[in-house]
């Protein structure tokens, strides 16, 4: 038996809810020693030429996406 073609898109759209929901949750930054402790790698990112200073971001783990203090 087949299933509905609306099946997939609708498990797509509740796991796609499911991840700001969980984000959220997350502290907004973190340590470089919590994001490796994670799992994840810290991303330098220069902003403009270096005067301007640079971002730094976990990227990957648990604290993918946050910033890095």
């Amino acid at each position: 038996m087949r299933k509905p073609p609306y099946t997939l898109p609708a498990a797509l759209t509740a796991a796609a809810l499911a991840v700001p929901a969980t984000a959220a949750a997350l502290p907004a930054d973190v340590t470089a020693s919590q994001c490796i402790a994670g799992g994840g790698m810290i991303v330098i990112s220069a902003v403009g030429d270096v005067s301007q200073g640079c971002t730094k971001r976990c990227t990957g783990g648990v604290h993918d996406g946050q910033t890095v203090l």
